[in-house]
Parts: C-alpha cells; sequence; structure tokens
C-alpha cells in the first residue's frame, strides 16, 4: 500500500477490503511495533467483510473473535464470510481470516434491525476534557528513556497517527516498577471527520479497542508493556456489545480495568462511553501476559 500525506486516508484504505468473490474478501497490512499483524486491524477487517454481506439497515451489535496464529504483516489476509443465519431480526455471520493456507483469526459477529425496547445504562465514571490532555505526540517523548530501542517513540507515534489517543493518567510505561489500581481511562477520536456509514464507525472503534486494553493488567504488576520489554504477550480473544449509535470521529471516552490476572493470561474489561455520556460499547479481552525468561 502506497503511503499518503495522511494516516486517517491510509488506515480507511485498509479497511476498504477488496471483493475477489461473493463472501471472499482480500486486505493488506500495516506495520506494527511487534513482527506480527495488529490485532484490531484484523477484527476490523473481519468484521468489515462481515458487514459488506449484510443488509444496510441491520447494524451491527456484536462480535466474537479468536486470535488463533501470529499474522504476517507482509502477506495479505484473505476474509472468507459464511452467511449463518438471515432471520427477520438479526443476521449473523462468521468471519475466517487465512494467510499461507492457515486460519489466523476467526469471528462471529451479530446485526440487528433497528428496534425500540428498554432502556438503562450504566453511568459514565469521571474525566477530564480530553482537550485538556496532552497528545501522543506531546506525551511519548517525555518516556523515550523507558523503551526497549530508540526508534520505539516515532514508531508509536506513527502507529497512532490516524487516532487522537490521550491518556488520563500516565500509561504503564511511565511508570515501570510501581504496581497502580489495575484501571486507566483513554479518550480517543479518529484524526479527521469520517462519512456517515455506521459500520465504518463501528470498524474503526474496533480497530482502536485492542490497542490499550491490556494496560490495566499491567499496571496491577508494575510492568511498561511490550514496547519497554518486560512482557511479551498477545490478544487471545476479544468481545464487543455495540448498545448505542455513536461516532468514531467524535471523542469516546474507554474506561479499562482488569479483574484477574492468572496462568500466564489477563484479561481486561471496559466501558465505552460518548462525550455526553452515552454508554456505546461494552468490550471483554483476554491475552497472553508473560514475563520474559532470563
Amino acid at each position: 500500500m502506497t503511503e499518503s500525506p495522511d494516516p486517517l486516508l491510509d488506515l480507511l484504505h485498509l479497511l476498504d477490503l477488496e471483493q475477489i468473490e461473493r463472501d471472499i474478501f482480500r486486505g493488506m497490512s500495516r506495520s506494527s511495533l511487534v513482527p506480527r499483524v495488529f490485532g484490531g486491524q484484523v477484527a476490523a477487517q473481519a468484521l468489515v467483510a462481515a458487514g459488506r454481506t449484510v443488509p444496510a439497515d441491520r447494524a451491527a451489535h456484536s462480535l466474537h473473535a479468536y486470535f488463533l496464529r501470529a499474522g504476517d504483516p507482509g502477506a495479505p489476509i484473505v476474509y472468507t464470510v459464511d452467511r449463518i443465519r438471515d432471520g427477520r431480526s438479526f443476521t449473523t455471520r462468521r468471519v475466517v481470516a487465512v494467510q499461507h493456507g492457515q486460519p489466523i483469526f476467526h469471528l462471529s459477529a451479530s446485526f440487528q434491525s433497528h428496534e425500540e425496547g428498554m432502556e438503562h445504562q450504566a453511568p459514565m465514571p469521571a474525566a477530564p476534557d480530553p482537550e485538556t490532555l496532552p497528545t501522543a505526540a506531546e506525551m511519548l517523548p517525555r518516556y523515550a528513556d523507558r523503551f526497549s530501542s530508540p526508534g520505539v517513540v516515532d514508531r508509536l507515534i506513527e502507529a497512532r497517527a490516524a487516532v487522537d489517543l490521550r491518556y488520563v493518567d500516565t500509561p504503564p510505561f511511565a511508570t515501570v516498577g510501581e504496581a497502580r489500581e489495575p484501571r486507566s481511562q483513554v479518550w480517543f477520536r479518529t484524526n479527521g471527520k469520517l462519512a456517515d456509514d455506521p459500520l465504518l464507525h463501528v470498524c474503526l472503534a474496533t480497530y482502536v479497542s485492542d490497542m490499550t486494553l491490556l494496560d490495566s493488567v499491567l499496571l496491577a504488576h508494575g510492568r511498561g508493556g511490550w514496547a519497554v520489554g518486560d512482557v511479551v504477550g498477545a490478544s487471545l480473544d476479544h468481545a464487543m456489545w455495540f448498545h448505542r449509535p455513536f461516532r468514531a470521529d467524535e471523542w469516546l471516552l474507554y474506561d479499562q480495568e482488569s479483574p484477574s490476572a492468572s496462568g500466564g493470561r489477563g484479561l481486561g474489561q471496559a466501558r465505552i462511553h460518548t462525550a455526553d455520556g452515552r454508554l456505546a460499547i461494552t468490550v471483554i479481552q483476554e491475552g497472553v501476559v508473560r514475563i520474559p525468561r532470563g
């Protein structure tokens, strides 16, 4: 993929899959901080593939996914969609992502036509105005000495250039060696306006949801993360429920916590609220989180 001066446009091109058969799509990858495909990219692309086989009046309301193998960022990913069910209110799709003849990712997604029903939600937690918080480009250079190599800061900024992601509290790599409460908050939105396509906004939120969810696991143990080099890990599974409409180009508060870590795995759970307090998304993810051996 040819790089453009607009990182958000590059990301949108990444999510604009090539359709090569009725239910078969092909996507490319972008470079990552680790030598594998970023999990949020695969999940977002798989949801794009599923959504393109669903009537436009049915919105994604949940996804459940497993990361099976590390993806090769240098090879295309083929997404095959299985049309499991088309009901009167709900549509279900299963997507398998394949590279080099092997499945690397599996996703099930459900879509629903609009209907009215009972309403309640958990309240939005307190958080500062995102405009008062430093951007990644302002914050990351402060901690350059914490990372495993000199180029990590530039690579982190580049990897997040399409998204304005701002930490409410200091991130794990800022307090290495200091165990803290296993909670983390970030605000995020895309760095630019998006088209009025609900599926696009859902897919972009899916992409971002894999960036920081396991931070709270690291905080509980005073670990800095993959870029620091004091843990190794990868996403295992990922689930999201989309409760209410939202826009990914408007501020969203990602309130994350970890209720458990054991057996070399850490669990993160989170709620994503719109700036005006509506609960938009619930996210749960488990990942491998291991301390490197000597």
